[in-house]
C-alpha cells in the first residue's frame, strides 16, 4: 500500500485496486478545474495517457473514471479521496483543497508518476482506499532568497511544483538586499540596472574570506513575476513578495544614492559583495518614505498576496546614530531612541499598505521600539518573538533559525557543502512546533503556521538548493500539515518510500549518510575512511544511481 506524506487524518484501505488507463476519463465540477487541469497534466506526462477531460456540473457515466466534486461541507483545504476498482472521487470545498486531493491521489500511484515522460511502468494502479483529511494550519510555506543568488524564473517554477507536491501553500520570495535588487520596478529602473548586478561575492562563510571575481546578477521583470505568480495560483500557492526596508538597502541605494544617509556622494556604487549584516540603511526623508511606497504600489499590482513583506530585520542604526540631519528628524518627530525611528518608519510604510488593502509582514526585529498596528511577525530568533506578537494581538508566522533554517548544516561532517550554522537533522526539522508551549489557547490561535527557510548565500544553484531543502522540507510539510501526535519512528519509513517520488521528480536530496562526492564541500574529499568503508560508500553511490 502506498503511504502518504504529509500524513493523512484518515486512511483507511479496502480490498482491489484502481487501475488507470488509456480508456479512463477525468471530469471535474467547474470549481475544481485547474485541479483537474493539473492532474490531467501530470498524468498524461507521466503514463502518456492522454485522457479526456470534462468540465460539468453533471457527474460523468465513463466505465473507468476520475471525477472531482464540490462539498461546501468541507473545510477550507480539506479533501476528501475515495478510490475504488471502478472510479476515484475526490471531492473538496475549494480549488486549494482539491489541488491537495489531487496531490494524495498522485501519491497513490507508482513513484514514476512524477517523471516528465512515460515510463515503463507495467500497470498504473493505486490501491481501493479512503482518505479524508485537512491540515493543520492555514500558512505552510518556504521562503526562497533568490538575492544572495539569483534563480532563473524556470527554477522557481521547479520550486513551486515540489512545493505543491508537498502540500506547502505559501512561497515566500525573498526579492531585495544588499547584494541585489531582484525584481523590475518600471518607474525606477535603476535598481535592477544597477542594483541587479553586483561585481564579485564571497566565497565561504568566514569573515574576510576571497571573493570570486566574477560578476553575478539578475532579477525577474514584470512579466516573470506574472507568470510565477500564475503558475503557483494555479498550483494552490500564494507568492508573498518580500522588500527589504529600512536596512538590507545596499543595492537600493547604490541606484539612488540620495535614499542613503549622509552624503550621496560618499554613497555605494555597487550591491555589496559580502555576507553578513551591512551598515548601509535608508534614510528618513519623506522623498524616502513617496520612493518605497511608489515601489510597493507596482508590487501590490504583481502580487495578489493578503501579505506584503517589508524585512524589517538586521538593521543597524549606526548611521542614523552617527548623522546630524538623521537626529535632527527624530527631534521634530519626537522620538526618543532609534529603536522607535525604525517602528516609525516600518509604520509609515504599513499605513501605506494598508491603504492598498494589505497587510504588513516582517520579521520579529519589527516588535523593537513598537510593533506596527495590524502587522504580522515572522518570529526567527526563537520563540520570543512569537509569544511577545502572539500576546499583544499579533499574528505570527514561526520560523525559528534553530529548527526550520534549510541553508543549515545537516551534520557535523567536514564533507558538508557548507558547514555553517546549527547541525538541523531531518528529526530535527520534523519535531517543529510553531505554536510555542508558553502560550494559551486564546493566545495560540494567533499562530497561523510556519515556514522553512532556505538563504542562498551558499547556495548557488538548483542542485545545491536541492540537497539543502530536501528531505528537510518533506519533513517540515507534515509537521505543518498533520493534526495530532507525531512520532519520527513511524514518519521515517514513510520518508524512505517518498524518497524514491523525489527521485522520480529529479530531486538531488542529501542522503541519510551523508553527501554523494559531487554533493561535498570543494576541496574536501569527505570523511577519512579506511578502505572497506570507501568501498561500502562507493557500492551505495552506485546503487543510488541506478
Amino acid at each position: 500500500m502506498s503511504t502518504l506524506l504529509p500524513r493523512p487524518t484518515t486512511q483507511i484501505t479496502s480490498p482491489g485496486e484502481f487501475e488507470l488507463t488509456a480508456d479512463a476519463a477525468i471530469s471535474s465540477h467547474p470549481d475544481l478545474a485547474q485541479p483537474a487541469l493539473r492532474l490531467q497534466e501530470r498524468l498524461r506526462a507521466a503514463t502518456g495517457f492522454v485522457l479526456p477531460l470534462n468540465v460539468s456540473d453533471t457527474a460523468s457515466r465513463d466505465a473507468v473514471s476520475i471525477r472531482l466534486d464540490v462539498d461546501r461541507s468541507l473545510a477550507d483545504e480539506a479533501f476528501d479521496l475515495e478510490t475504488a476498482p471502478a472510479s476515484v472521487r475526490l471531492a473538496a470545498s475549494t480549488e486549494r483543497g482539491g489541488h491537495w486531493a489531487v496531490q494524495a491521489l498522485l501519491q497513490l500511484f507508482p513513484a514514476a508518476v512524477y517523471r516528465r515522460s512515460p515510463f515503463a511502468t507495467a500497470r498504473w494502479t493505486a490501491p481501493a482506499t479512503r482518505v479524508q483529511d485537512a491540515p493543520k494550519f492555514p500558512w505552510r510555506g518556504a521562503m526562497l532568497d533568490v538575492v544572495r543568488h539569483f534563480a532563473p524564473t524556470r527554477d522557481v517554477l521547479r520550486f513551486i511544483d515540489l512545493l505543491a507536491m508537498h502540500r506547502l501553500n505559501t512561497l515566500h520570495l525573498h526579492l531585495t538586499d544588499d547584494q541585489g535588487w531582484r525584481v523590475e520596478i518600471t518607474r525606477y529602473p535603476r535598481l535592477t540596472e544597477v542594483g541587479g548586478w553586483r561585481p564579485e561575492t564571497q566565497l565561504g562563510a568566514e569573515h574576510g574570506s576571497d571573493t570570486d571575481g566574477r560578476p553575478h546578477g539578475g532579477f525577474y521583470t514584470q512579466d516573470d513575476i506574472r507568470e510565477i505568480v500564475a503558475y503557483a495560483t494555479a498550483r494552490g500557492i500564494t507568492v508573498v513578495p518580500e522588500i527589504e526596508l529600512p536596512g538590507h538597502a545596499q543595492a537600493a541605494v547604490a541606484a539612488y544614492p540620495e535614499l542613503g544617509v549622509g552624503d550621496a556622494d560618499s554613497a555605494p556604487t555597487t550591491p555589496w559583495t559580502r555576507w553578513g549584516i551591512n551598515p548601509v540603511i535608508f534614510n528618513v526623508e519623506e522623498s524616502t518614505i513617496r520612493f518605497l511606497s511608489d515601489v510597493l504600489d507596482e508590487i501590490v499590482d504583481l502580487f495578489p498576496s493578503e501579505y506584503i513583506c517589508i524585512g524589517g530585520d538586521e538593521c543597524p542604526k549606526i548611521q542614523w546614530v552617527e548623522d546630524e540631519r538623521t537626529q535632527d528628524r527624530m527631534r521634530e518627530l519626537g522620538l526618543h531612541d532609534e529603536e522607535e525611528l525604525q517602528s516609525w518608519f516600518v509604520s509609515r510604510i504599513g499605513q501605506h499598505l494598508a491603504s492598498r488593502g494589505r497587510k504588513l509582514l516582517g520579521w520579529d526585529e519589527i516588535l523593537e521600539g513598537g510593533l506596527a498596528d495590524g502587522a504580522t511577525v515572522l518570529s526567527w530568533r526563537g520563540n520570543v518573538g512569537a509569544v511577545t506578537a502572539a500576546r499583544s494581538g499579533h499574528d505570527v508566522v514561526a520560523c525559528p533559525e534553530d529548527t526550520v533554517y534549510l541553508d543549515y548544516r545537516e551534520s557535523d561532517l567536514d564533507s558538508e557543502p557548507i558547514p555553517t550554522g546549527t547541525v538541523t537533522t531531518v528529526e530535527k526539522a520534523y519535531s517543529f512546533d510553531p505554536v510555542p508551549a508558553e502560550l494559551d489557547a486564546a493566545e495560540a490561535r494567533h499562530v497561523l503556521g510556519g515556514q522553512a527557510n532556505l538563504w542562498t548565500e551558499h547556495i548557488d544553484s538548483m542542485r545545491g538548493l536541492d540537497y539543502r531543502a530536501f528531505p528537510r522540507l518533506s519533513a517540515v510539510a507534515e509537521a505543518l500539515w498533520t493534526t495530532g501526535d507525531r512520532d519520527y519512528a513511524e514518519f521515517a519509513p514513510r520518508l524512505t518510500e517518498h524518497l524514491a517520488r523525489l527521485d522520480a521528480a529529479g530531486v538531488e536530496y542529501r542522503r541519510a549518510d551523508g553527501p554523494l562526492p559531487w554533493q561535498e564541500r570543494p576541496g574536501v574529499s569527505g570523511r577519512t575512511r579506511s578502505a572497506e568503508e570507501a568501498a561500502a560508500h562507493l557500492a551505495r553511490i552506485t546503487a543510488n544511481i541506478g
